[in-house]
């Protein structure tokens, strides 16, 4: 099955099969030469996606669309990593997923350890992944880039995931994946046609913090944007020392915190400590037993320090940005409906942030 999308101008089938067999030995040879480099840094270098370059795998096998049946199954694998990323940032969970609900295309899986929110409009082509002895599903986006991964551990039930593969490999995907050769950038409404006054106002009447995105689809705001929007005193621009220093006094004090990291396709969601701290030239990591994060540091260009009315009181958040406005990560205090938001972490972020 050819996967077209509006962006493409399918090559002929002959050309188009010899593309993928240039691409499985430019891989290889690249491969050869770079042992230790990732996939999605090998794509960029080779002028192609992710996706395109896991499609070349000999093992690998392209599963339907329509991925929200297998994502409902996807609990029967027991303990799995999860892994979500963007461009600067990784987040990796174990855990068990609970069974995945949809709304449309909207879906939730939600429990203390694996805890995603699914954009599955934005989700596109999926493989099951064989890297030597490590197998994994994998889902990508309509550029061909990475939404969600889901990586078998030594605990989780091979032949469940054998069983998952052969439910719903697509056996009619011969013909090579294709993908666009771009993404279609963002363009931002300018300011001078934003109701700001009506969204400022809005903004000071939201009852929950899952209202925010509705907000800016309202009033057609990125959410950089809406940074620079906000009502006086809910969002700033601050200073701060590094994440590594936060997240110090934040283990210092043992504290509970959320961690999200997210991209067109996904949002995972860490709660709960963080403890093992190490910074790794321009990467920090954290890398606990059950949650790892990779945050590329220099690729932070600003940090907003933002509050949002809920009815259970104000919610704290720090939200970092990349130099083309897109969030990066997001940190919060551990926080339950019905319950304020922890004294402790309102602490800590003012204590270590100052506004610009």
């Amino acid at each position: 099955m050819l996967i077209r999308c509006p962006f493409f101008k399918p090559l002929n089938p002959n050309k188009m099969n010899n593309t993928i067999q240039n691409l499985k030995e430019q891989f290889a040879t690249f491969r050869a030469e770079n042992p230790k480099i990732r996939i999605r840094d090998a794509a960029r270098t080779l002028g192609v996606s992710e996706a395109e370059l896991v499609s070349t795998g000999e093992n690998n096998i392209r599963l339907e669309n329509g991925f929200e049946n297998l994502l409902k199954e996807v609990n029967q694998l027991g303990y799995v990593m999860a892994l979500t990323r963007n461009d600067h940032a990784v987040h990796e969970r174990k855990g068990v997923y609970t069974k995945a609900s949809f709304n449309g295309h909207i879906g939730l899986v939600v429990n203390p350890d694996i805890d995603l929110r699914l954009f599955m409009n934005a989700w596109h082509s999926g493989f099951a992944v064989v890297e030597g002895d490590r197998k994994s599903l994998q889902f990508f986006d309509q550029a061909g880039e990475a939404v969600h991964k889901i990586y078998l551990t030594e605990n989780s039930n091979l032949k469940a995931y054998d069983q998952l593969v052969s439910s719903y490999r697509d056996d009619s995907s011969e013909t090579p994946l294709t993908v666009p050769t771009s993404k279609t950038a963002f363009i931002e409404t300018p300011d001078d046609q934003i109701e700001v006054a009506a969204f400022q106002q809005a903004w000071t009447e939201l009852k929950d913090t899952h209202e925010f995105f509705g907000l800016m689809n309202q009033y057609r705001v990125s959410r950089k944007q809406a940074m620079r929007l906000a009502p006086k005193g809910y969002a700033c621009e601050v200073f701060w020392p590094s994440v590594k220093s936060l997240l110090e006094e934040v283990s210092e004090q043992n504290m509970d915190i959320m961690v999200f990291v997210g991209n067109r396709g996904c949002i995972q969601i860490h709660t709960g400590k963080a403890k093992k701290l190490l910074q790794t030239g321009s990467w920090f990591n954290v890398l606990d037993p059950e949650f790892n994060m990779h945050l590329r540091e220099d690729a932070i260009e600003s940090v907003w320090r933002v509050k949002k009315p809920t009815s259970d009181g104000i919610v704290t958040s720090l939200e970092l940005f990349d130099a083309e406005g897109n969030v990066i990560v997001q940190f919060f205090g551990k926080r339950k409906p019905r319950v304020p938001e922890s004294v402790a972490w309102r602490k800590v972020v003012s204590d270590y942030t100052v506004q610009k």
